[in-house]
């Protein structure tokens, strides 16, 4: 099986799907590592890394789309400054693509890769079980996330985090408040904490107090939690205007006296909730900073702007986007684990691609195959997007 890494090409993105490591064991296993020429170079893994590995350096980005089998990616599919086509253009008839494809924000490429016949996996659709944690790409992704919106609050807060006795009196320690106590919000807690902050946190599912609890944060609750906050495959869904409408009634105080808050709340395919409001702010100290994790979603904060940071009432507000990539190596490490995890689990011992529609994980993370758009939301979208005449993405 011939697996091609193209090098990544938006300009915030320095990622790459598969690290040397990974690529190593691969090849002992039997795969033909193709890398496209300074995939790695933006994440710190030069070419004779590769080569060193296993892989097989190729230049040409065009070629190398056209003779894999199976094409790994970090980011969507867009225009290939290479070649100035559309990479859904790229792929021959009956080719395999696994990535982060945002298919549910994407319907037009959606149908591309269905009209051309190719095989494509979402990893923002991999279903978030047990059996499937080692291919969670949007889980250890989102530890990086984590991590660093506490960094990045921290130095932009005007305050220390932790409260320190000195010579000049007790300073005392700062107030971090997260909001959402999924992946990303357990690893912004435990950082914080490392870092001497009190921490608070909110999320919509009861089943994470005793996690938040664990790490020594305080678990914000008003018995405003809701049975129906996660679908079948573990992601969160969307709830009611009534019930946000609560949510910000209860949140109020909490974000009034917090120094630092981080929003987390993030829906797939939909634009985030907004838990922040204006008003909110207003009341917030001068000073206080706001990090907010799904920026790139519309954001939880009234006032984010994707990948912009703004001051608003005297509160600094970083609308965060694509952070993993501000840690390319750990991010490319967990990534290339992730992905090359679900390149082996659709592949038999002969390394021939081998799809189950019968397995969870094949089924709701396939997204076309044979000429079809197999995912049900997916097609949903497209369906709508061929309805409206088939405008945009």
């Amino acid at each position: 099986m011939k697996v091609a890494v193209p090098k990544e090409f938006f300009a915030d993105e320095r990622r790459v799907a598969l690290v040397p490591e990974t690529v190593g064991k691969l090849v002992k296993q039997g795969y033909d590592i193709r890398v496209q020429t300074g995939a790695g170079e933006r994440a710190y893994f030069p070419d004779e890394a590769y080569r060193e590995a296993g892989a097989t350096l190729v230049p040409d980005v065009a070629a190398l789309f056209r003779e894999a089998d199976v094409v790994l990616k970090v980011q969507e599919l867009d225009v290939n400054p290479g070649t100035g086509k559309h990479e859904a253009e790229m792929f021959r008839e009956g080719g395999v693509v696994i990535s982060f494809l945002e298919p549910l924000m994407r319907p037009a490429v959606m149908q591309q890769l269905a009209q051309r016949k190719v095989t494509s996996f979402s990893m923002d659709a991999v279903p978030r079980t047990t059996t499937a944690q080692r291919m969670d790409a949007l889980s250890s992704q989102a530890t990086v996330s984590g991590y660093q919106a506490v960094l990045i609050g921290a130095e932009s807060l005007p305050r220390f985090f932790p409260m320190l006795v000195t010579a000049a009196g007790t300073i005392a320690p700062g107030h971090v408040f997260i909001l959402g106590a999924g992946v990303a919000g357990l690893q912004a807690i435990s950082t914080a904490r490392r870092l001497g902050a009190v921490v608070e946190a909110y999320d919509v599912r009861p089943a994470v107090k005793e996690e938040v609890e664990s790490l020594g944060a305080r678990f914000v609750s008003a018995d405003l939690t809701s049975a129906d906050v996660v679908d079948a495959g573990g992601y969160a869904k969307q709830q009611s205007e009534e019930f946000l409408a609560k949510v910000k009634e209860m949140l109020k105080s909490h974000v009034k006296g917090s120094d630092l808050i981080i929003t987390t709340a993030r829906v797939p395919g939909i634009k985030a909730p907004v838990m922040v409001t204006e008003d909110m702010i207003r009341e917030m100290k001068p000073g206080s900073v706001i990090v907010d994790l799904a920026a790139d979603m519309g954001g939880n904060c009234e006032g984010t702007e994707a990948g912009r940071t703004v001051v608003k009432h005297g509160v600094t507000i970083h609308g965060l986007s694509n952070v993993p990539s501000r840690m390319p190596v750990h991010a490319s490490q967990m990534y290339s684990r992730n992905i090359s995890t679900l390149l082996q689990h659709l592949t038999d011992k002969e390394n021939n691609l081998k799809l189950d529609f019968e397995d969870e994980i094949t089924r709701d993370s396939c997204i076309t195959h044979a000429g079809e758009v197999k995912h049900a939301r997916t097609r949903e979208r497209v369906e709508a997007w061929k309805q409206k005449g088939g405008a945009g993405k």
